[in-house]
C-alpha cells in the first residue's frame, strides 16, 4: 500500500493534484490511500502516527507553513518523499533542509505532476529494502532499519527494540536475519544487533547507547569480522 498525502488549504488544488495522482496510481496498477489535510496542523495530527510515503505540501497555508510542516514531518520520519508545490518561489532553498525531492510551482501541468510522481516512486523503490515490515495481531509496522537497535528472541517471540519503543511479534530469529540479508550482526544465540548502533566491542559485549549485548564465544570471531566489514562500507 501507497500513502500519500496532500496539504493545501484550498479545497481546488488537492481536488486537481489528488486527481492526476489518482490517475497515475491507477495507470500503474499501484494499491494507494490518499490523505488529504487542508492545514499543517491537521496533516501532523493525522500523520504523526502513520508511515507516509509521499507528502505534497503547500507553503504558505494559515499559522503553520508548509516548511515548518516539513521540519515537524522529518522529527519523526526521515525517509519519506516531500514535494513542494506552491505559487512562491521565495522558499526554494528551504527545501533542502528538509530533503525535498522537488518543488514544483504553480500553476504547473499534469505533466510536471506526473514526471514528479515518476521521481518519488524511483526513490521509494531504492528505499524500499531499508525496511522490515513487522505484523503483531493486526497492527503492521514499517520500520527504518536505521531505527532498529536490534532483535531479540525468547521462545517463539521476537522483540525489536527500535529508538523508540518495543515491538513484541511471532517470528524466528533464523529468519529474520535470513530476510536482513548480511546488515545486522548475529552476536549470540538470541540477539541480532545493527552495526550503526555499536558504539564499541570490548570483553565479548557489544555497548550500545545504554545498553550492553553479549557476544557468545561461539560467535566472536564472527562478529569482528562482520562489524569490521560494516564499518569499511
Amino acid at each position: 500500500m501507497l500513502n500519500i498525502c496532500i496539504c493545501d488549504d484550498e479545497k481546488t488544488q488537492r481536488k486537481k493534484l489528488l486527481n492526476i495522482i489518482e490517475t497515475q496510481m491507477q495507470l500503474k496498477g499501484l494499491d494507494y490511500n490518499v490523505i488529504e489535510c487542508n492545514c499543517g496542523e491537521a496533516l501532523i495530527k493525522d500523520t504523526s502516527d502513520k508511515h507516509i510515503d509521499i507528502f505534497f505540501l503547500d507553503i504558505e497555508m494559515n499559522n503553520i507553513n508548509g516548511i515548518d510542516t516539513a521540519k515537524k514531518i522529518r522529527e519523526y520520519n526521515n525517509t519519506s518523499v516531500i514535494i513542494f508545490v506552491t505559487g512562491f518561489r521565495d522558499y526554494v532553498f528551504d527545501g533542502y533542509d528538509v530533503k525535498a525531492l522537488n518543488y514544483v510551482l504553480k500553476p504547473y501541468t499534469q505533466e510536471k505532476i506526473i514526471n514528479v510522481i515518476g521521481q518519488s516512486l524511483k526513490q521509494l523503490e531504492h528505499e524500499q529494502n531499508k525496511f522490515y515490515v513487522v505484523q503483531t495481531g493486526k497492527e503492521l509496522y514499517k520500520l527504518n532499519f536505521d531505527d532498529i537497535k536490534y532483535f531479540t528472541s525468547n521462545k517463539r517471540k521476537v522483540t525489536v527494540h527500535t529508538k523508540l519503543n518495543l515491538i513484541e511479534f511471532y517470528e524466528k530469529l533464523d529468519n529474520i536475519e535470513i530476510d536482513l540479508q548480511d546488515q545486522f550482526i548475529r552476536t549470540h544465540q538470541r540477539y541480532l544487533i545493527n552495526p550503526k548502533h555499536i558504539i564499541s566491542i570490548e570483553n565479548n559485549f557489544i555497548n550500545l547507547e545504554n545498553e550492553r549485548i553479549p557476544i557468545s564465544k561461539r560467535k566472536y570471531q564472527e562478529v569482528m569480522i562482520s562489524f569490521a566489514k560494516h564499518m569499511l562500507e
